[in-house]
């Protein structure tokens, strides 16, 4: 039975700057989160179990190398978030895991159904793993080399979920406390054992359906894969710090998760404890994000990602796959890209953010003018056309094929952003804008069965 630890998410310094995360209703997320882990720490403490607390004024990064540097292996962390959204209405707790690892999903139901308990007026939604999320992965998930998780307690945007988190937070404090010392083991917590070289359990290698000739192991629920297929894998880490390198019995492994962000796709195979990798065979690295170019999926396989995403996008736009293959044909962007981009800034069409279906502004067109709405077309042709017009602006100095119905089209300076990630900080403020459009083409890309 090991120790916690608890990180209140945001209130240290990033890039030079006190961090408050979301701010909402007059208070923020590192004020809100704060309290709550102070509350959490005091429950658990009284349940018998040891719980660390990390320091407020460390950033991220700080924050994981100084549980890191503390752990033992039979620790577990817990990182509590409050989320913000732009429409309002949306609600509910969740707890990410890392991807690919059923411990952990096991171990986020049962500190969630722990909160759930005491706050039944609380949305549950779900567990996740840390693919779904808006940058396609999660920290605190990825760089400790303990079992650790992440937990979105309700959206501070929300004023139930806000009134909830301020009036009953110490049930939130006993349900998390008491979901954590159901994970940790519970109990009181006997002195560390002698330190004594670690055992860890060899598993299968599967690449592109053949079996790697050397063994992979399995450290905390988590495949490892040595350093050397990587290399044969043609992928280069060694300008990546943040990818976590073991060494054990003399060869150096990595998570196989990492994987993900050099379009190789990970799996598990239960019965024969076997970890899964497949590589792009039908998409050429190189080219997977750049704006201009053709999409690699079908009609059908967009549906679908549409549809597993949001089971009703489809009501009211049938048609929206079709539109953004013909429309990005025309004018040689790549689609899948495009429509990617149509999933973030919709939300898989279910809009916010000051849009509305009627409009038909699948991407967060702005109008000419300086005007405080947001672009409407007369049709879904007409704003995935103008949506496409708009990527096209940014990454190709081409004509365009078709009329201009992109309002904004002669403002942006043509070709200044041949690549997605380079749309940050010019489509949206949002630094990581990009990498979210990567993270969400990595999953139609999965989903597709192409990764």
């Amino acid at each position: 039975m090991g120790r916690i630890f608890i990180s209140a998410g945001h209130g240290g310094y990033e890039n030079g700057a006190l961090d408050p995360g979301s701010i909402a209703g007059g208070t923020t997320e590192a004020r809100e989160m704060i309290l709550l882990r102070d509350l959490i720490v005091s429950e658990v403490r009284a349940r018998g179990l040891e719980i660390l607390s990390v320091p407020d004024d460390l950033s991220m990064l700080q924050s994981l190398d100084w549980i890191n540097a503390r752990a033992r292996a039979d620790d577990v962390a817990l990182e509590i978030h409050a989320d913000a959204f732009s429409n309002p209405a949306a609600r509910g707790a969740c707890v990410y895991y890392i991807a690919n690892n059923s411990d952990r999903q096991k171990n986020a139901e049962q500190l969630l159904l722990a909160l759930l308990r005491r706050v039944p007026q609380l949305p549950n939604r779900g567990t996740k793993p840390d693919t779904e999320t808006g940058t396609g992965s999660l920290a605190f998930c990825r760089f400790l080399w303990i079992p650790s998780m992440l937990m979105e307690v309700g959206f501070l945007s929300n004023t139930d979920d806000r009134f909830l988190l301020q009036n009953r937070r110490r049930d939130f404090a006993i349900g998390i406390a008491e979901g954590l010392v159901a994970w940790a083991g519970g109990g009181s917590v006997p002195a560390p054992p002698p330190v004594a070289a670690p055992v860890y359990p060899a598993i299968d290698i599967k690449i592109n359906s053949q079996i790697y000739g050397e063994k992979g192991i399995l450290i905390n629920g988590n495949s490892y894969i040595p350093i050397d297929l990587v290399d044969r894998l043609g992928i280069d880490l060694s300008r990546n710090p943040n990818v976590r390198r073991i060494t054990y019995r003399n060869v150096v492994y990595i998570k196989a998760v990492e994987l993900r962000d050099y379009q190789i796709s990970v799996g598990w195979e239960s019965a024969t404890r076997t970890v899964i990798l497949r590589s792009i065979l039908q998409i050429c690295p190189g080219y997977i994000d750049r704006i201009m170019g053709h999409g690699n999926t079908s009609e059908v396989q967009l549906m679908m990602f549409l549809k597993n995403n949001n089971p009703q996008s489809l009501t009211q736009f049938a048609d929206i796959a079709k539109l953004y293959r013909e429309e990005a044909a025309l004018e040689g962007v790549n689609y899948d890209v495009a429509f990617c981009q149509m999933c973030l800034e919709s939300n898989f069409l279910r809009f916010g953010n000051g849009i509305t279906p009627t409009q038909n502004n699948f991407a967060g067109l702005g109008s000419a003018g300086g005007s405080s709405q947001a672009a409407s077309f007369p049709s879904a042709r007409i704003g995935v056309r103008a949506h496409i017009q708009h990527l096209k602006a940014y990454a190709s100095t081409e004509p365009l094929a078709q009329e201009i119905v992109d309002p904004r089209f002669r403002f942006v300076t043509r070709g200044i952003a041949p690549l997605v990630p380079q749309l940050s900080g010019r489509w949206e403020a949002d630094l990581q804008y990009g990498e979210k459009i990567m993270a969400q083409l990595r999953r139609l890309y999965e989903s597709a069965g192409l990764l």
